[in-house]
């Protein structure tokens, strides 16, 4: 007796502790997560690889006198031709900007050779670092600079470019949060059918993010990890994405117990004992695949592992702690109307996933076949992704600084609008001045500022910025000053796509040989780990495949991003072995309990097909919610991870590893001991299955 009392204390004790536990450390942590935005960088440098020229200018840059200059191009164009008028407005204009800011040289007029436009370069360190004094000085600019009666004033330059994406990345926060939140939301009364039910799993996933939000700016504060606008809205995503998952596997397996099981504690013990393994270690694969990024070079993708792990970590401790004492102390009224009687059994029907399994457990080798065959047509698309994105074609709407940009482009097509930044040893600076007017493709260069040893060179090219003559420039320049580094916009973006090379070649093998390792010593087999991860790779395949068919023709993207290919693959992979181990953890189940190879096979799909697609809508639905961003990079990668994971869903793992199971019975647990074991008579499938 006094133990029964003792048992039922703890169950009602256990779901008021963890709430309070996880209310006393939300509260804790609340002065740090808004802290996030305040470390939020998006400077070129934040983005750049660690190692590259283009990473040393800004960084010496920084250290000269007056801190790191601020670039701009005050661009004025009528289409007629400018008239005296409008000469004498820019001149003015300009001055009043000179004396309202400390330039780093008088800005002079440089007209366009068919007298159409006059830009204006100038430059500030006056902000120096600080990207909010950036932001003041290009919108001050910008107010004084005005247009008038067909007159056209742009402010452009890196600066500038820099303000734009730093304001479409300060937007991204809020927008993303809430309609990410709506459209998990809206599919959650989708699939519980319940106007209650929906809320729970939702909640716990906003207070996951609010959490996720204080570890990042603590390993931003501990560790200096680099926190973008591109990897903290990845962290968004994941959190309400990988938690809406977890949710659903828990919450169905739920269910089930709270038919067999009287008391809500007991049914929700029994359910954490029978899907916590898959959860723990499907979340245990996606974080081991997040943190393979580390060994990137790009600063970017480096700081995105550790941010993307810690939402997908914060997310699967709210959803197997959390989740688990709200849905106990509401009981099963939260489930009204469709309440799970204690005793009740569901409704006997023939469920959509038991007739995917039968077509393909009878003709096995024929679904293989032709679902290699559509695979292997769809990624022939990636020969039609369009080529590397140019910074001014980075928006899906056109700030004024991508307006100046195309303006030049047309006003000047015989030279270079935007420095090549080159900083050389001090000592060196006339010999490296001599060497650079030397140079093929260069049309000038001026001495800056010196400092710490170190002396600024600004160079123009004869050729437009970042086209094949100024890359062909900076190529030469770098092959010819050795001692000195070459940098500015151009340069920073040949390093990107260059890094973004060298990475997938490093860390595609890690990924791939880790989750491998894992999947290994999960399902204690070799075979049926290579078939998961090649069915991944060859989703991620078709889905940058698709990307190919429908970002130049149907989107009007005029580039792709040079990071799309790595981090496509990261995620891909890692979010569909999650879905892989639960149907592979759930199939070595019904084998270890005597089921006949293809029954096991079947049963697996049948019982975990429909939380498998819920979940993969739920993903999928959160990536696409990516390409409502204003940056292309965004929109290229939400609509191609939301492909893959659909792709993955409803064909991959439906048919194709299903079949896959199907053709090689035992061996498909080879070498382990489930291989070897006796076969049982093979037993009627044909009879309808409950959901």
């Amino acid at each position: 007796m006094g133990a029964a009392k003792m048992s039922a204390r703890r169950r009602r004790a256990v779901p008021w502790l963890v709430l309070g536990l996880w209310i006393v450390a939300l509260a804790a942590v609340s002065p740090f997560a808004s802290k996030l935005a305040d470390v939020q960088r998006d400077r070129a440098v934040d983005y750049l690889p660690a190692s590259a020229d283009s990473t040393q200018v800004a960084k010496i840059q920084d250290r000269l006198p007056g801190g790191g200059a601020t670039q701009l191009v005050v661009v004025y164009h009528r289409d007629g031709g400018l008239t005296a008028a409008d000469k004498a407005t820019a001149a003015g204009q300009i001055g009043r900007i000179a004396d309202a800011h400390t330039l780093t040289a008088e800005p002079r007029g440089i007209p366009s050779k068919d007298g159409t436009t006059v830009m204006y370069p100038v430059a500030s360190t006056e902000p120096g670092t600080d990207e909010k004094a950036r932001d003041r000085l290009v919108n001050d600019v910008r107010d004084i600079a005005k247009g008038e009666e067909g007159l056209g004033v742009q402010v452009g330059g890196e600066g500038a470019l820099a303000t734009d994406a730093g304001e479409v990345y300060d937007s991204l926060g809020g927008p993303l949060l809430y309609t990410t939140a709506a459209v998990v939301a809206l599919l959650l009364i989708v699939i519980y059918r319940s106007p209650l039910l929906w809320l729970v799993p939702l909640g716990v996933a906003g207070m996951s993010e609010f959490l996720a939000r204080a570890v990042a700016y603590g390993l931003n504060q501990g560790f200096g990890t680099s926190v973008t606008g591109q990897s903290s809205g990845i962290m968004t995503i994941l959190v309400f994405g990988a938690g809406t998952d977890y949710a659903l596997l828990l919450v169905s397996r739920y269910r089930e117990e709270l038919r067999r099981t009287e008391r809500p504690y007991d049914a929700m013990a029994a359910a954490l004992k029978g899907c916590g393994p898959a959860v723990l270690a499907s979340s245990g694969t996606v974080a081991a695949g997040l943190l393979c990024l580390l060994a990137a070079d790009l600063n970017s993708s480096r700081g995105m592992g550790p941010l993307g792990t810690v939402g997908v970590l914060v997310a699967l401790a709210a959803m197997m702690t959390l989740l688990p004492a709200v849905l106990v102390l509401l009981g099963r009224r939260v489930f009204w109307p469709l309440v799970p009687r204690y005793g009740s059994t569901p409704k006997v029907r023939r469920s959509l996933f038991a007739a995917m399994g039968s077509s393909a457990g009878r003709r096995p080798l024929t679904v293989l076949a032709g679902g290699a065959v559509l695979l292997g047509a769809l990624a022939l698309g990636v020969l039609n992704l369009p080529g590397t994105i140019k910074q001014e074609d980075s928006f899906t709407s056109k700030p004024d600084a991508v307006t100046a940009m195309r303006t030049l482009a047309e006003a000047y097509p015989e030279r270079g609008t935007q420095p090549i930044g080159v900083i050389t040893p001090a000592d060196r600076a006339d010999a490296t001045l001599a060497a650079i007017r030397g140079t093929d493709g260069v049309d000038s260069a001026q001495r800056g500022r010196t400092g710490d040893g170190w002396t600024e060179i600004a160079v123009t090219a004869k050729s437009a910025p970042q086209s094949a003559g100024e890359t062909a420039t900076i190529k030469a320049l770098r092959d010819r000053l050795d001692g000195s580094y070459v940098g500015g916009p151009s340069a920073e973006q040949l390093d990107l796509k260059d890094t973004n090379a060298r990475d997938r070649t490093i860390v595609v093998p890690i990924v791939l040989v880790s989750v491998l390792l894992i999947l290994i010593a999960l399902l204690r087999s070799l075979v049926a780990p290579l078939i998961l991860v090649a069915a991944v790779v060859a989703v991620w395949g078709a889905a940058l495949g698709i990307g190919g068919l429908v970002f130049g023709p149907v989107f009007g993207f005029e580039g792709t991003d040079p990071g799309l290919g790595l981090l496509s693959f990261v995620f891909l992979v890692a979010l569909g072995v999650d879905y892989g181990i639960f149907l592979m953890h759930r199939m070595r189940e019904e084998s270890l309990a005597g089921a006949e190879p293809v029954t096991a096979a079947l049963t697996a799909l049948r019982t975990t097909g429909g939380v498998i697609a819920s979940a993969g809508l739920v993903l999928a639905a959160t990536f696409a919610v990516l390409t409502n961003m204003p940056l292309v990079q965004l929109v290229e990668l939400g609509f191609v991870i939301a492909v893959g994971v659909l792709l993955d869903t409803f064909l991959v793992r439906t048919y194709l590893v299903t079949s896959a199971a199907v053709a090689l019975r035992r061996k498909v647990w080879w070498p382990g001991p489930l291989s070897r074991a006796p076969e049982p008579p093979v037993r009627n499938e044909r009879q309808p299955e409950r959901v």
